[in-house]
């Protein structure tokens, strides 16, 4: 049995998800062992490898992206590799995929099981826009979707200097809610999770779920890249069953 996870929210019975962990591959450290990550310099077939078990096992198609701590979000297209930090789909099958190794994974949904989509929000892409662009992309009216905070940095660890504070508050002066001072001079420990929760009640956004995993003090379960430096990469992923099974 593959310890994988799943989103915890109230999401329609169609709606399917999966945060896989870094056990039960073949990479070999300091990928070991379920590196879905082709740019971190593990072995190519022990990516696709893993990649391949990950499809078999969900019966699925993962939409990898090129991701680039962007705000730009696409309609998840099989066979083809987009740049982009957020996909949605409202095909059957179709998993929208986000690799990630402290920055916030974010799966949504809408409240009638249709459509799905998940994005990569590092403090640059939350800071940009991905979240906001996402539910754009969906077209569905805000306090129709639900949303899931998936596995990050947590605000223990995460350790920004001023200039990211600065960005935030200077957008919504309630970030600063998300900043406590650290203990070393001019820095601050932010909260990734606050800061996302902030930014999708603005844009209408009522029902939010998860935060709390902490990718950097959990090595058992997740790859972290500020814990580690070369590590690999886990994945989030969400789809629509088969409508004809419900």
């Amino acid at each position: 049995m593959h310890p994988w996870l799943q989103a915890e929210w109230p999401a329609p019975q169609r709606v399917r998800t999966c945060i896989t962990t870094r056990q039960g591959g073949i990479s070999q450290p300091p990928w070991d062992s379920f590196n879905l990550g082709d740019h971190v310099a593990d072995a190519p077939e022990h990516v696709a490898a893993n990649r391949a078990r990950l499809a078999h096992e969900l019966g699925c198609e993962p939409v990898w992206l090129e991701q680039t701590h962007s705000r730009l979000a696409v309609k998840a297209q099989p066979g083809s590799i987009l740049n982009a930090d957020a996909s949605w789909t409202d095909e059957p099958g179709i998993a929208c995929t986000i690799m990630t190794a402290d920055c916030l994974p974010v799966l949504f949904c809408d409240r009638a099981g249709s459509r799905v989509a998940a994005a990569h929000a590092g403090w640059r892409g939350l800071a940009g826009g991905v979240l906001e662009a996402t539910i754009e992309a969906l077209q569905t009216p805000p306090d129709h979707l639900l949303v899931w905070l998936g596995p990050a940095i947590g605000p223990a660890s995460f350790e920004v200097g001023a200039e990211v504070r600065d960005v935030f508050v200077t957008q919504n002066p309630a970030a600063a809610a998300a900043f406590v001072a650290s203990r070393n001079a001019g820095r601050f420990m932010a909260d990734i999770y606050q800061l996302a929760r902030l930014r999708l009640q603005a844009a209408g956004v009522t029902e939010v779920y998860g935060g709390g995993l902490c990718t950097v003090t959990d090595p058992l379960r997740f790859y972290s890249y500020r814990r580690d430096g070369q590590t690999g990469r886990f994945a989030s992923l969400i789809w629509l069953d088969d409508a004809t099974n419900f």
